[in-house]
């Protein structure tokens, strides 16, 4: 309601109190708050306990709150509760009294025998709080005040007044998708014990709703390194997992871990091949920030197309597997992605893209502008689009040494995805002969759903097209480091930013293998996969470290978001928690 600060100047010594600069601290508070002392209930003192200074306050209460008054200036300190807490004395304060006036209670004052003898208490209105006292409110136009002293050691004076208002009337929050509940324990016994009150508490309290109890546990508690996140879409549901928790019992959507913290964390963008018909809708619904980027990137990106991508992603699987379509869907899911990511806190400390993913890295990674990205996905995805539709690709359990001597000059290497699973490429029917050859051989293959031979010597009639298109780019030295797909090593020199590495990525193949081991050895331990599906998760996963998708078809993808998120939380990534509101 008021507050003033004074200073008390020239005094008998350094921590000697000032009667007359208290005194008038307190008058100039209740003017700029336009109060008379009588309006006032409470003070909550500096009262350090000495005999020096209590004293001297006491008697500038009398001489201010005391005078002209019914009912007596209730007096107190919560020094007397926490001891003395230098810096946070003032703030503990008025915590103790926004408390007192939420309660109605305004609490005793401990050890407090008698009266001190030094302070001459007829003098005015003011009574200790020996006890409890009830704090009612005295009408509509008179809410409870209190005020708060604090009184620094070199002569500052300060004084809060505060004001009680009345409690809003809240709606229960509205939440069109997964809501978090995170714990914690020093232990696993303190977890699910955690778990146990947590649960008991909701039971004596149905009033609140699953929202706030969400946002509460989240951003108001200590996260201790015994981790657990339960995730529903109501109350009834969270309640049952969390009771469930606590009895160790096995349930969905539970998250739980101990938590570390330690190692580098890196982004993996992923490919064509991974999208999925929806993908994004449920997000686009449900979470504000990733609807706002997504319509953002698809105004960049449709001038370049013949139809809305937002509508194809939505809406129609076939043309979502047009190429045309595909890479520039992928490319602005995981733009959307990663901006949704930003604002929960998780950033990347490197990046790394699978063929289209990294264009996707580039861009994410200060390289190109979201314009200049955008030309490249889409000159890339509709040149690829006008070569005939006679090539294949086919994934192989194979090593690369082992391979060698199968290979034609109609068939290459396409992807190097780990030491034994490799994609070879080409022309559709030498790709068909060697993919036969090579199961006959005892090795297991599993054909693409793809009509070119990319990343092979196929996209040889587009690859000077593409140079050309791309001439005229302004290429940028990145803020966060990227590894490059085709040489599985942190890029460097001209790697990503020239118009000839464009288009020898068309041709060459990917080294997602080391690209792995690359990133292993800067130090990466958390691999976060940003794609419409898990296809680099288990690439990542084991030994290289822990991998978490943040969408795969198995699930809604509001709720793979949020379990990516309690996976980060729970191996001690600090996660910044949000809570889910309806999209129009």
């Amino acid at each position: 309601r008021g507050s003033a600060v004074n200073q008390d100047g020239a005094s008998n010594g350094l921590t000697a109190p000032n009667g007359p600069a208290q005194q008038r601290v307190i008058r100039q508070a209740l003017a700029n708050a336009r109060l008379t002392p009588a309006d006032v209930d409470a003070v909550e003192a500096h009262g350090t306990g000495t005999t020096l200074g209590d004293p001297i306050e006491a008697q500038a209460l009398l001489a201010t709150y005391g005078q002209n008054r019914e009912t007596p200036l209730w007096l107190g300190s919560i020094k007397s509760n926490i001891g003395h807490t230098q810096a946070a004395a003032g703030v503990a304060g008025i915590i103790k009294m926004v408390q007192a006036m939420r309660h109605g209670l305004l609490p005793k004052t401990l050890h407090v025998d008698a009266p001190s003898r030094h302070v001459d208490w007829e003098a005015g209105a003011v009574s200790l709080l020996t006890e409890p006292v009830s704090w009612p409110e005295l009408g509509e136009d008179r809410p409870r005040r209190s005020a708060v002293s604090s009184f620094g050691i070199s002569g500052t004076n300060a004084h809060v007044i505060l004001e009680a208002v009345a409690p809003a009337e809240v709606e229960p929050a509205v939440a069109d998708g997964p809501i978090p509940w995170v714990l914690s324990g020093r232990t696993e016994r303190a977890l699910r014990d955690q778990a146990a009150r947590l649960a008991e508490h909701l039971a004596e309290h149905p009033e609140l709703d699953a929202v706030r109890v969400g946002h509460a546990l989240a951003n108001a508690r200590t996260h201790f390194s015994h981790r657990a996140t339960v995730i529903g879409h109501s109350r009834e549901e969270l309640l049952d997992r969390v009771s469930a928790l606590a009895a160790g019992q096995a349930t969905g959507n539970l998250v739980s871990g101990v938590a570390t913290g330690e190692g580098k964390i890196a982004f993996l963008l992923t490919g064509q091949g991974s999208q999925q018909a929806g993908m994004g809708s449920d997000l686009y619904r449900t979470q504000p920030v990733f609807a706002e980027a997504l319509d953002e990137v698809c105004a960049v990106l449709d001038p370049h197309l013949e139809r809305p991508l937002k509508d194809v992603m939505f809406t129609d699987a076939d043309a979502l597997n047009d190429t045309r379509y595909t890479q520039p869907a992928i490319f602005a899911f995981q733009i959307a992605l990663h901006r949704l990511l930003a604002h929960h806190g998780i950033t990347a400390d490197y990046y790394a893209g699978h063929s289209l993913g990294e264009i996707t890295a580039t861009h994410l990674a200060g390289i190109l502008t979201l314009e200049d990205a955008a030309r490249l996905v889409t000159t890339r995805a509709a040149l690829m689009a006008t070569l005939p539709p006679d090539g294949a690709m086919t994934a192989v359990t194979i090593t690369e040494e082992e391979l060698q001597p199968y290979l034609t000059p109609e068939v290459s290497v396409a992807a190097v995805n780990s030491p034994t699973s490799l994609v070879i490429s080409g022309r559709k029917d030498a790709v068909q002969a060697l993919t036969a050859t090579l199961a006959e051989a005892g090795r297991k293959t599993r054909p693409l759903k793809v009509q070119h031979g990319f990343h092979s010597p196929q996209m040889e009639p587009v690859a000077g097209l593409l140079a050309e298109a791309l001439d005229g780019f302004d290429y940028r030295p990145p803020s966060i480091p990227v590894v490059c797909n085709l040489t599985g090593r942190l890029a460097d020199g001209d790697d990503l930013r020239t118009a000839a590495y464009w288009t020898r990525h068309l041709l060459q193949p990917v080294r997602f293998a080391d690209t792995l081991a690359t990133l292993s050895g800067l130090g990466v331990t958390t691999f976060l996969e940003l794609g419409p599906d898990a296809t680099l998760t288990p690439l990542a996963s084991g030994r290289h470290g822990q991998a978490i998708p943040t969408r795969t078809h198995r699930k809604p993808e509001a709720t793979t978001f949020v379990t990516a998120l309690a996976q980060l939380h729970t191996h001690g990534r600090a996660v910044t928690w949000r809570f889910p509101t309806t999209h129009p």
